[in-house]
């Protein structure tokens, strides 16, 4: 059942291609059609296009239709082309001519489109529910280990004195950068496109402020035209939430596979959150880890894969939009994964003690000597030229009692600020 067939069907070969994986994707986003269509009920009988008693039986059968959905217990078979039309179907089934009312002023385009909206606002949800629940165990952990040593590096060379604390917390306030990205794909996902049809409004009079109220958006997407060119933006803005934290979350992996390694040897895991080798009975290998750097990479991928497939689109609706839909939903449940096994394993995180105690990281120390013959009295300059020509000739004695009391700084960490700079960012 095709909702736009009025005689001959598609050929088969045209309609395997045109549908392609659309019902696997349309099973995530049949609940949210169900809740939609509620809504559009409700609106048809509040303007008197069905009486109040049909309002109510459509959506009774939808209910239950969005709990099927919602338990896994809803399907769409290859006679059906997508959620819609199976949907209408069982209306119909259920309720006889009622139920091919409820297509009345609305369009598959502004169906699949409030969908994904209400789809994307929930999804979003629990991911910023994962983010600041990963934020609040990063601090947590650095403030356990705030004050446990650790090499700093740049250009992959010793560099300064760090520690765990600093670089877990450095990690947390990051995913407040991520949140700012989240916060404009939940400002543009919280609009309500439905009553924008085909993409040109309708004749119809209908009610775009209760569907909006209904279903709990915070505006209209006013413009019926603007409604439809959002399809493509809303799936991009939000590839770009996802990216941003995923960049965050790879980041952090790599630092811990390079920890884990023997070169380093800065942190471990018990051993139920590693792999071994088929041949080399000592490994502990990091493969969760590189499968979440793996994932997260790939999802940084995703904006730029959706920004050329909308690439100088005119206005209106384009079938390829209908390829945002897959990479979207995958993504989203990609990032959810990710943040859900970080979440299960840097609990067990265990650091081994006095790190920078080894010989190997006197030159850590170099700075902090440097600036205490310079806060004693000594031009810089001076002070760096000598202590230069100290480590050329092995002369080198460093003081490992760092003093460090700015904010933001081994010494002061500022867990307390952190905390409350992601406030306004919880709710």
């Amino acid at each position: 059942m095709k909702l736009w067939q009025k005689g001959a069907a598609a050929h088969q070969k045209v309609d395997h291609f045109t549908v392609g994986k659309d019902r696997e994707y349309d099973l995530v986003l049949a609940a949210y059609d169900c809740e939609a269509s509620m809504a559009h009920a409700k609106m048809l009988g509040s303007i008197g296009l069905i009486t109040p008693l049909e309002a109510e039986q459509l959506c009774t059968v939808l209910d239950k239709l969005k709990a099927d959905a919602e338990e896994g217990n809803f399907t769409i078979e290859e006679t059906f082309e997508d959620m819609h039309s199976k949907i209408e179907h069982l209306l119909t089934e259920t309720l006889g001519d009622l139920g091919k009312k409820i297509h009345t002023a609305r369009s598959r385009n502004d169906q699949v489109l409030v969908a994904l909206h209400l789809y994307l606002k929930h999804e979003l949800k629990e991911i910023k529910t994962q983010v600041v629940s990963l934020f609040d165990l990063l601090l947590n952990l650095a403030e356990q280990h705030q004050n446990q040593l650790l090499p700093g590096y740049t250009h992959l060379q010793v560099a300064m004195p760090s520690s765990i604390g600093m670089w877990l917390s450095a990690y947390a306030e990051s995913l407040i950068d991520d949140l700012y990205f989240w916060d404009a794909a939940y400002k543009i996902a919280d609009q309500n496109p439905l009553g924008s049809a085909a993409g040109y409004g309708s004749s119809f009079p209908i009610d775009r402020e209760l569907t909006t109220e209904l279903l709990g958006f915070q505006q209209i997407k006013i413009n019926a035209v603007a409604a439809q060119m959002s399809r493509g933006k809303l799936e991009k803005s939000t590839a770009m939430a996802l990216s941003s934290i995923g960049s965050s979350l790879a980041r952090l992996s790599m630092d811990i596979c390079l920890y884990m390694g023997q070169d380093f040897d800065f942190i471990s895991f018990p051993a139920d959150l590693t792999t071994g080798s088929s041949i080399m009975p000592h490994k502990k290998n990091p493969d969760l880890f590189e499968l979440v750097r793996g994932k997260c990479n790939t999802l940084q991928a995703l904006p730029n894969q959706l920004a050329l497939l909308t690439a100088n689109l005119p206005s209106g609706y384009h079938r390829e939009l209908q390829l945002a839909k897959g990479p979207i939903i995958e993504a989203v449940q990609e990032l959810k994964a990710c943040l859900d096994i970080l979440l299960f394993s840097l609990p067990k995180l265990e650091v081994r003690p006095n790190i920078t105690d080894q010989k190997k990281y006197d030159y850590l120390f170099s700075v902090d000597t440097l600036n205490a013959e310079v806060l004693a009295g000594k031009p810089f300059r001076d002070a760096y030229r000598e202590l230069g020509k100290a480590i050329e000739k092995n002369e080198f004695n460093p003081n490992r009692s760092v003093q460090h009391t700015h904010l933001g700084s081994i010494g002061n960490l500022g867990l307390d600020a952190i905390r409350e700079k992601i406030k306004p960012l919880r709710d």
